[in-house]
């Protein structure tokens, strides 16, 4: 394509996915640098895409008050269908690819809408998929082909994230405040995830947490919601000396900041994990029920643990089996691999 002037990009949800389709946006403007880019978002990512520099216009899609009442639905649709018509779009890219992106999608009315090589929902029905050679490959590589599509170069694959002066000085403050020392080594530690099935437990983060003060490594434990909190506070408890707790303190863009200082990341394939490994931060996920060439840290593969067990891979955000399904990978296991990454 020749000449783009406005791009829609509409990718909403999980925080993960977004991060994943990140690049996309750099993409587009390392192609077609003067290209207006519109991106659609739910609140969970709001900060990140703010905060993403090559994004020019940021549409909230506020999923609650569509879900509240039909009243709602209608006025929000005729409220969302006003905003996005506010500019005539060259081209849509429906990154998320089901019904509820189709409906954005339909409403801005793109004069080309392309999607993914993963739509369902019908999706397919309103944009056009583009099925590309890393169909079969990582989530990053496969959002990438829709760039190649309109012709992006991709010569570099960057997650772009740029917090201003303010923003940075307000999410060291609060790090300092909880007792984080920025200036010394640490490691950021993401306990939690959707999928119970994820999730490393709570002692062996504690376990670890412990082994890393005694490698004079300050542990952070990062993360947002009631459920990481628990957890957090479980972790404290076990610790003979407790972390950092930064659980529900930053926002997602101020936690990557912070991220990209760190030595260290470690966590489940969830969303704050990612965003550590696309900040550049060396990045240990541990995986069990998801698949490594789908979403394991992006350009990272060689520091992915994964449980051994013969039903890995399994997709379920609940063992039916009642495992444990990343007791499987042990603190000493990972403690071994941060030694190695970090020449300890």
């Amino acid at each position: 394509m020749n000449n783009l002037k406005n791009v829609l990009i509409v990718k909403m949800s999980s925080i993960g996915d977004v991060i994943h389709a990140m690049p996309v946006s750099w993409a587009i403007k390392e192609t077609y640098p003067k290209a207006k880019i519109t991106w659609v978002v739910e609140k969970a990512a709001l900060s990140l895409v703010k905060a993403n520099p090559c994004v020019d216009r940021v549409i909230l899609f506020k999923k609650e008050e569509f879900r509240a009442s039909v009243g709602s639905f209608i006025r929000n649709t005729v409220a969302l269908r006003r905003e996005l018509r506010a500019e005539h779009y060259d081209l849509s890219l429906d990154l998320q690819g089901l019904i509820k992106s189709a409906f954005i999608v339909k409403l801005a009315n793109a004069d080309v809408k392309l999607g993914t090589a993963d739509m369902r929902e019908l999706s397919d029905k309103v944009s056009r998929r583009v099925t590309g050679k890393n169909a079969g490959g990582h989530i990053v590589e496969r959002y990438l082909d829709v760039a190649r599509e309109i012709g992006c170069a991709v010569k570099k694959v960057r997650f772009p994230l740029e917090l201003n002066a303010r923003e940075q000085k307000i999410a060291a403050q609060i790090a300092e405040k909880a007792g984080a020392r920025l200036s010394s080594p640490y490691a950021i530690l993401v306990a939690g995830s959707s999928w119970p099935s994820k999730c490393w437990s709570a002692k062996s983060f504690a376990e670890y947490s412990d082994w890393l003060y005694n490698q004079k490594i300050i542990p952070i434990l990062a993360g947002a919601g009631a459920a990481e909190e628990q957890k957090a506070a479980e972790i404290e408890s076990m610790t003979e000396i407790p972390p950092v707790n930064l659980v529900g303190k930053l926002s997602l863009a101020q936690l990557g900041f912070i991220m990209k200082k760190a030595a260290l990341v470690v966590g489940s394939d969830t969303g704050p994990v990612h965003l550590g490994a696309g900040m550049g931060a060396k990045t240990i996920m541990l995986m069990g029920p998801t698949k490594p060439y789908r979403t394991g840290t992006y350009n990272q593969s060689g520091n992915i643990m994964v449980a051994d067990r013969p039903c890995r891979e399994c997709m379920k955000k609940v063992c039916p089996k009642g495992l444990d399904c990343l007791g499987a990978i042990k603190v000493a296991d990972v403690a071994e691999k941060t030694r190695a990454l970090l020449n300890i």
